[in-house]
């Protein structure tokens, strides 16, 4: 089916947009949360006029949260939990878990709609987007790390990478000196060598 947007609806389209939906999806969540409505010719015609306040609106949004957002992008919460042997969570991290994280370290308080997660039941890292408006989705890392252990700080790739890093500048530092050492040792044997030649011929 088709329905005019009358909101934005993430990863879907902005208000005044056209889109074809699934009817079921349509019927039982866009319309009824009044976020779109059945695109009939009546509804047509009202488009315009709705993606004119709705970008109005979203600058004014983007102007308020802007703040928020800088707050939270790249910022990091982390979990200490209880797991088994594999990493698997003896439960899970939600989205309300997250709201509860970022309410208790930045004071801000969002809605469970804007955080984009399924829960999660494995040790490990995650990036999770806060989607405050359309423009504006900051993302945040969480980590999910064993109770009583610390959170490891990098991943083992980086560290490796690291590592490798370190040992080739080692080796091309050791490139460069050891030809010096070698060519001054050798010069003074050359000259010597030169000055017996040249004492030979004169007898």
């Amino acid at each position: 089916m088709k329905v005019l947007l009358i909101k934005d609806v993430y990863k879907l389209g902005r208000a005044g947009e056209i889109k074809k939906v699934a009817a079921g999806y349509g019927r039982n969540y866009l319309i009824p949360q009044g976020f779109a409505i059945p695109a009939t010719a009546g509804a047509m015609k009202q488009a315009e006029r709705i993606s004119k306040k709705a970008t109005e609106r979203r600058a004014a949004l983007n102007e308020e949260l802007g703040d928020v957002a800088e707050v939270l992008s790249g910022k990091t919460l982390t979990f200490p939990v209880k797991a088994g042997e594999t990493g698997r969570l003896y439960g899970s991290i939600s989205a309300d878990d997250i709201l509860e994280a970022i309410q208790n370290n930045f004071e801000i308080e969002l809605e469970k709609r804007q955080v984009e997660t399924e829960p999660m039941r494995q040790l490990g890292k995650y990036q999770v987007p806060i989607h405050l408006t359309m423009d504006l989705v900051p993302e945040v890392t969480v980590v999910i790390h064993r109770e009583g252990e610390l959170p490891e700080e990098e991943e083992p790739e980086e560290a490796v990478e690291k590592v490798a890093e370190a040992v080739a500048e080692v080796e091309e530092a050791t490139e460069v000196v050891e030809p010096t050492e070698v060519e001054t040792a050798e010069e003074p044997a050359v000259a010597e060598a030169d000055e017996e030649t040249e004492t030979e011929a004169e007898a």
